[in-house]
């Protein structure tokens, strides 16, 4: 991959396979029209957070003999350096997923993971050490470590800031999605994918399936006395499909999920899934090659944001822009963008899988507008790079895992739909590709340059969509496309729920979206 950017895994489930009931624990370490979709289901507040912290007491705090005073005296043994900013990070996680393959169950897994992170960060220097061993005597251990960081110098007189709760959302209910369907349930939710899917047509030859869930319950406090705590329900349905027909075989997917429970996947749902993995699959055995040069490309929306996430979303983030490094730095304020382009990342989308209640670092998530009519308005920020930079963070500070540091990071990053019906944007093209979905891409943020692999596209013609093709490769540079934005479609929509973005080692759930768009002279790269 060049440069940093973001990679999304496939969306059908690994197949690693498990063959018993894993207890993973880690060894310690130091180093629309225009509308916007529905906001967050309640505004902040601090009952939310203080029933959130009853929960990670009980499972991070309690057990270990731990209370509210060991922290605050972890915060200050880092604090006698004089550090501009601190934070203690505990995380509880339990996962499971189970995978099908050639009509049986073939693996499952399940894993409790739990630790903390201590980060002390003085001017641009972080110091971050983590353990699996949640104890007084690691958490000190770890506050006397990273407070090196600090300026060498007579320890100071350290006052213990008044405790305060941080306010919080409700977008999602504090369930564990695993308790929500028993073992077997899940087996026959799995074996119902297979059999609906080999029913749609005798060229689905092979099925794949996967199911995964997640109970995350995390805790935070900060050098100021701010506690913060979320309780995050994860989970996804995958559907692969393999069809075949006179030697050929196509692949097709389907799936999505959110922050909810497993009952989620009813009939219906599942009937969805599978019928967008077997169209694709079908829809791709009879794809030609696709051509090649400057031409017009028309995006579906939904899942097509992805390039909107890579192109543009990775080079608004907070830490590029303060390095320079961007594309986008200094450009606040300056047209990036064709009229009628608003661009957001929004954390506060109910049970959407990249929405959060609080970020990684104890603040509310937010919905951010980044460019608006074509305007670039801000950045997305966590609290180091916002403190660097003079100004507020975002709610976008986000991080693996305890073992892991915070950075910038997007929730949920969409385009506002445009006035236009898809069906005349599709008819405006005289020649050109239409891009219904992507495998994924990468992109270069010093540059702007990207490259996406389209999964499902058509070739159109003075308005028709005439065949599919397939091998189709869109090249180009974020803020160049951004300008060449020439229709914006009425129909903005959300991905399923499928999305995992990488960026410097970490990966974490998001989600994209965008109405359909057409974007003139934009190079295919093709297999003609």
């Amino acid at each position: 991959m060049v440069g940093q950017g973001c990679k999304y895994v496939s969306r059908h489930f690994g197949q690693t396979a498990y063959n018993e009931c894993m207890i993973s624990l880690k060894s310690t370490s130091a180093s629309v029209s225009g509308a916007a979709p529905a906001g967050p289901a309640v505004r902040p507040s601090v009952e939310s957070t203080t029933q959130r912290l009853a929960t990670a007491r009980k499972l991070l705090l309690t057990p270990f003999g731990l209370t509210e005073g060991h922290l605050s005296r972890a915060l200050a043994e880092i604090a006698l350096r004089g550090a501009d900013d601190a934070d203690l990070y505990f995380q509880y996680t339990r996962s499971e997923s189970w995978s099908l393959e050639e009509g049986i169950v073939k693996s499952g897994s399940f894993s409790i993971d739990q630790g903390v992170g201590v980060r002390a960060v003085s001017g641009e220097k972080t110091a971050f050490a983590y353990s699996d061993d949640i104890s007084e005597a690691s958490l000190l251990d770890a506050a006397r470590t990273v407070r090196s960081i600090s300026v060498a110098g007579k320890a100071a007189r350290v006052k213990t800031p008044a405790r305060k709760i941080a306010s919080s959302r409700s977008l999602y209910n504090d369930l564990d999605p695993i308790a929500t369907l028993g073992s077997g349930a899940k087996v026959k939710l799995l074996e119902k994918v297979e059999k609906l899917a080999k029913g749609k047509d005798p060229r689905i030859v092979q099925v794949m399936a996967g199911l995964a869930s997640e109970y995350d319950v995390v805790m935070v406090a900060r050098a100021d006395g701010t506690l913060a705590a979320d309780v995050r329900p994860l989970v996804r349905l995958s559907v692969t499909v393999i069809a075949e027909h006179k030697g050929r075989r196509e692949v097709g997917s389907g799936g999505g999920g959110g922050r909810f429970g497993l009952a989620y996947f009813d009939d219906a749902q599942i009937a969805r899934y599978v019928d967008d993995a077997v169209k694709a699959a079908l829809t791709n055995l009879d794809a030609r090659a696709a051509p090649a040069g400057q031409m017009t490309v028309v995006l579906g929306p939904g899942w097509p944001g992805i390039l909107l996430h890579e192109a543009i979303g990775h080079g608004l983030e907070g830490d590029f822009n303060r390095k320079g490094s961007s594309a986008f730095s200094g450009r606040i304020g300056q047209r990036v963008a064709a009229k009628g382009v608003t661009v957001l990342d929004d954390g506060t989308l109910a049970d959407r899988r990249g929405s959060l209640n609080v970020d990684d670092e104890g603040h509310a998530s937010q919905r951010n507008v980044l460019i608006e009519d074509g305007i670039l308005k801000g950045y997305i920020q966590d609290s180091l790079n916002a403190r660097l930079m003079k100004v507020k963070p975002t709610g976008n500070g986000r991080r693996e895992s305890y073992a892991h540091v915070p950075m910038p990071r997007m929730t949920n990053t969409y385009m506002l739909g445009g006035n236009k019906a898809p069906g005349e944007i599709v008819a405006s093209m005289k020649k050109g590709l239409y891009a219904t979905n992507f495998a994924g891409g990468q992109v270069d943020i010093t540059s702007g340059k990207f490259v996406f692999s389209a999964s499902e596209a058509f070739w159109v013609e003075n308005g028709k969509i005439l065949y599919p093709v397939k091998g189709a490769t869109l090249v180009g540079n974020g803020p160049d496309v951004l300008t060449r934005i020439s229709m914006i479609g009425n129909d903005m929509q959300l991905d399923s729920g499928v999305g995992t973005c990488g960026k410097e080692g970490q990966s974490v759930p998001v989600g994209v979206g965008q109405p359909t768009l057409r974007i003139d002279g934009l190079t295919v790269g093709g297999t003609a």
